[in-house]
């Protein structure tokens, strides 16, 4: 009897060792391309438009499909901003990015929602928190994601309400900008699992 019950007692500890394998083993994990992947901003004014872009220094995602929970970092050199004037950009990174200051921006995913097919085109959502001159702030990120192989590629579209945020708007007399701006992430990358 007594080694009947040391055995039960084995058997159970085994089963639960392997079903927790089994889900840290559905761990997927997802790292961008930094040569591919690029990170545009438009912000309008009165007379014309503003492009530009920022070079993603860092990304990594790791995400649990079962469960939807999320870790990582995508990061943004905020340094790097470039629309094309030197002026221009000279007064967004000194007076309005402040970034001597803060030199990164950083979206820090937390909860990923909807399921990723194997191949072709998903649809999901990132919950999460984006550290904008130093300040957090929740987001929720729609993400069209296209999986060919363990490759991944998503074309990201949201707006960052700067002003509200707490940064400066550089509108002056004669020229009116928007109090937000327009982000459009183009990130590729490789999916795997861990």
């Amino acid at each position: 009897m007594h080694f009947r019950s040391s055995c039960l007692w084995i058997a159970g500890l085994f089963a639960i060792f392997t079903v927790a394998q089994t889900s840290f083993g559905e761990d997927k994990v997802f790292v961008a391309d930094l040569n591919q992947s690029r990170v545009e901003f438009t912000l309008g004014d009165i007379l014309h438009t503003v492009h530009g872009t920022f070079r993603l220094t860092s990304g990594d995602l790791r995400f649990n499909p079962s469960t939807g929970v999320a870790q990582g970092q995508l990061v943004v050199d905020a340094d790097s901003g470039d629309s094309g004037s030197k002026a221009r950009d000279r007064k967004m990174k000194k007076d309005i990015l402040e970034t001597q200051k803060y030199p990164d921006v950083i979206f820090t995913p937390q909860q990923i929602k909807g399921a990723i097919a194997s191949q072709g085109t998903s649809q999901v959502e990132l919950d999460g928190i984006m550290v904008l001159h130093g300040q957090p702030h929740p987001m929720e990120i729609r993400a069209p994601l296209t999986v060919n192989g363990d490759a991944v590629s998503a074309d990201i579209s949201f707006e960052v309400p700067y002003v509200k945020w707490g940064l400066k708007n550089p509108s002056t007399l004669f020229l009116r900008v928007s109090d937000k701006v327009e982000m459009n992430v183009h990130i590729v990358g490789k999916l795997n699992a861990q």
